[in-house]
């Protein structure tokens, strides 16, 4: 299930201690106006995270009603050139908000009647190996198939797969339960998926996905690693680090080309947010195509909390919202596009799982509950 609370709280030794003489000055510009201190406690928590080395650097961009509320870059690109990290121009690996990024251009293929998200996957790509259930690319959009996650250290491979070539990861292993009775995250769904949307448009996906939702969405600081080349040389990346108790460390190299739709892009803070915003003004395709894609699947009478490709959830306020949270090697993500309250967060960070969603969900909710309250900046 979407953010759910998992992880064990952060000691964080007096996070405004460092930041005191900052917070004293907004104090007399702003006098007691508990509005307005949410966004220094939301700046603050940001801060210490650098500061008590929690993370290596962070980019949030926030829009609420298409304007920019919230944008700031906190820490370093890179530690050891001491290269600041800007929200507009750091390129982060954005891992599992790439699903997010497929699912769009699956539901413009949709939409172009191409592919029908209920005809098996097998009309599409004949040669995968046959299973003892068949399956439907809805199957694995909602990740009801039952084809299995990574295994030992699959989620590290630094090999030139193509995307047809990577199949041979899983390809000869069974269903894991019979498709439509059960729901288990994974990736390589969306490379199958991938697969098949390129043996539809005759094109490689990277650029069927650039056709469709990149350009037309101007997200133009948003990367395809590149299938020979890892890690990829694109400028402004931050560089990927890893943390264990000694610090942070530079993290191992993958090439996430042949899982690129699963959790392969790199992106901005700010290209997220306009995609999350592309969204709420209806500039994508229409709502009823997008429909299936933003509604939680029902597995036994119960919500998977998972459209297909994006994470339908509500926050522990009751808030509904969809996107993504992703974690892969060197970069860790949240993107949330919340409707009613009309609000967008794209918080990118250059670290395998820093263990901070904790911290994370709580500058998300005193963000939201600040404007909820009545606060413009």
């Amino acid at each position: 299930k979407p953010k759910t609370k998992n992880h064990q709280p952060q000691t964080i030794v007096n996070p405004f201690k460092k930041y005191l003489k900052n917070l004293v000055a907004s104090k007399r510009v702003i006098g007691n106006d508990s509005k307005l201190m949410d966004f220094v406690k939301a700046d603050a928590t940001l801060q210490a995270l650098v500061a008590e080395k929690e993370i290596p650097g962070l980019a949030i961009t926030v829009f609420k009603e298409g304007k920019t509320l919230v944008q700031k870059g906190y820490g370093y690109a890179d530690l050891d050139a001491r290269i600041l990290v800007d929200p507009q121009n750091t390129i982060f690996r954005i891992a599992s908000v790439s699903k997010n990024i497929a699912a769009t251009a699956l539901a413009h293929m949709v939409n172009d009647g191409l592919i029908d998200l209920d005809t098996s996957f097998y009309k599409y790509v004949p040669y995968f190996p046959k299973k003892k259930w068949d399956f439907t690319i809805r199957h694995l959009a909602g990740h009801t198939a039952g084809i299995r996650g990574y295994q030992g250290t699959e989620y590290g491979f630094n090999k030139k797969f193509s995307i047809k070539e990577s199949i041979e990861i899983f390809a000869a292993d069974d269903l894991l339960f019979e498709p439509g009775t059960d729901y288990l995250y994974n990736s390589y769904d969306w490379i199958l998926i991938s697969l098949a949307m390129q043996e539809l448009s005759g094109i490689p996906f990277k650029d069927y996905v650039q056709e469709k939702v990149l350009n037309p969405l101007e997200m133009t600081n948003t990367f395809a690693p590149s299938l020979a080349v890892s890690p990829c040389r694109v400028e402004n990346r931050a560089t990927f680090y890893s943390k264990n108790r000694l610090g942070f460390r530079k993290a191992i190299p993958v090439n996430n080309f042949y899982k690129l739709a699963g959790g392969g892009y790199l992106s901005t803070s700010e290209d997220i947010a306009k995609f999350g915003q592309a969204y709420l003004d209806g500039k994508v395709i229409n709502d009823d195509v997008l429909f299936p894609f933003l509604t939680s699947e029902i597995i036994n009478g119960n919500k998977t909390y998972y459209g297909l490709g994006w994470q339908v959830s509500e926050d522990k306020k009751g808030r509904s919202y969809f996107g993504h949270i992703g974690n892969g090697v060197g970069g860790y993500s949240n993107f949330f596009v919340y409707p009613e309250q009309q609000l967008v967060f794209a918080i990118l960070i250059n670290c395998t799982n820093p263990n901070v969603q904790q911290d994370l969900d709580e500058v998300v909710d005193t963000l939201i509950s600040a404007q909820e309250r009545g606060v413009s900046l």
